[in-house]
């Protein structure tokens, strides 16, 4: 087990499942998932599916993941999305009887897992399903189905996950997430509370170089909520100013055809050459609402000063006046005059990344630890030890 100062965590050492939600690439759920390993590194992992490639799993600890019957079915690998329907079905099929500490790692179905009265579970809900919940008309309409039978179909489908999501709150004992935005999401949608631990930032491999260019920077998948295209029409009233725009994505024509001359459309860019744009951005613009936003984090651990939607988690990492500026509405105008209010104000890149040091991997392994031992402790005033402790392989 990890050591913690002069705590080691766990006595008896109890058999720990570590339950995500899909595992089809490294994302920001992923990030997350990598972390509670470091500090768990003896536990073992359950996901619906797995594809990570031979070559890339070293964030898994390259562990062996138990997945769900959804591994084998037809087309998985492409349209494992299509398969929702059957989620709540295959993460309830997961038999984890010979567990004494479950950890859920959820933005989808993982917090359903089922288990026992003398199980601890714990689950660090990244969001309740987003596109189930206040998020439906976005996503409804992003997808081209307000209306028609398969709108119909898909709101039923959508009221079905409703139900199963709230019903399998009940079976987590304490919710962790990873910003006050998302913590009032639970509160609204569980009517549970749950702690907030930041999600850790990897502010080792960005760090100011000290070599500032004039370009603003705007990074993100050209998806329609990132409002990307928003920026960019906003860039159009600077001629004098630049834009570089690094993301590949479903808009990214769409983006190019309305994009000026001073907007420059990179695409999908080497995790070297976004930490050098980074580095020297004068300014990172960020649209979206997040639910926390690690990109943003990374600028300012670059000693980038950011330019963002002042809702979402966004909100909770951006110090307006001292590591940027927030702006109140995702308009062109509203993006405009956040540009011009920036571009008077002064900016001190090492107080932006001492800002930045506060979301780090070290601090987020340090009170996902605290969260779990005190947890375990106050599980246990309750569930003797001698009923918890069990051995049984799964």
């Amino acid at each position: 087990m990890e050591h913690y100062g002069n705590h080691t965590f766990l006595e008896g050492n109890p058999k720990i499942a570590i339950v995500h939600d899909w595992l089809p690439l490294y994302g920001g759920a992923e990030r997350v998932l990598e972390q509670i390993l470091h500090v768990f590194p003896e536990a073992d992992v359950w996901s619906l599916l797995d594809f990570i490639p031979k070559g890339q799993r070293g964030f898994l600890q390259n562990k062996l993941v138990t997945t769900s019957f959804i591994q084998r079915l037809p087309f998985v690998r492409k349209r494992y999305r299509s398969y929702l329907p059957l989620m709540p079905l295959a993460i309830e099929q997961f038999d984890l009887h010979g567990y004494d500490l479950v950890i859920s790692s959820s933005y989808a179905v993982a917090k359903g897992v089922i288990t026992g009265p003398d199980q601890l579970h714990l689950s660090y809900c990244h969001s309740p399903i987003r596109y189930a919940w206040d998020m439906q008309g976005t996503y409804l309409h992003e997808a081209g189905m307000t209306r028609g039978l398969s709108s119909l179909l898909v709101r039923m489908l959508l009221h079905y996950l409703r139900l199963w999501d709230y019903r399998t709150a009940a079976g987590v004992n304490q919710f962790a997430t990873n910003s006050e935005f998302v913590a009032r999401r639970i509160r609204k949608v569980y009517g549970r509370n749950a702690e907030v631990i930041h999600p850790p930032v990897d502010t080792e491999n960005f760090r100011p170089n000290g070599q500032r260019k004039g370009y603003y920077l705007a990074v993100s998948r050209l998806v329609p909520y990132k409002r990307t295209a928003l920026i960019v029409e906003a860039f159009a009233a600077f001629p004098d100013k630049t834009l570089i725009v690094i993301g590949d994505g479903p808009e990214f024509a769409k983006i190019k055809r309305i994009a000026t001359p001073n907007v420059h459309m990179l695409g999908q860019q080497s995790a070297e050459a976004l930490t050098l744009y980074m580095q020297q951005a004068r300014g990172f613009i960020f649209g979206a609402e997040e639910d926390f936003g690690i990109v943003t984090v990374e600028a300012q651990a670059c000693g980038t000063p950011v330019i963002a939607f002042g809702k979402g988690g966004t909100a909770e990492t951006v110090i307006p006046g001292r590591t940027g500026w927030l702006f109140s509405e995702q308009t062109v105008g509203s993006i405009r005059d956040a540009v011009l209010k920036f571009e008077n104000l002064s900016f001190d890149e090492g107080m932006i990344r001492l800002h930045a040091e506060c979301f780090s991997v070290p601090r987020f392994r340090h009170e996902f630890f605290e969260f779990v031992e005190r947890e375990w402790v106050n599980f246990h005033r309750l569930v003797p030890p001698s009923l918890n402790i069990n051995h049984a392989q799964p």
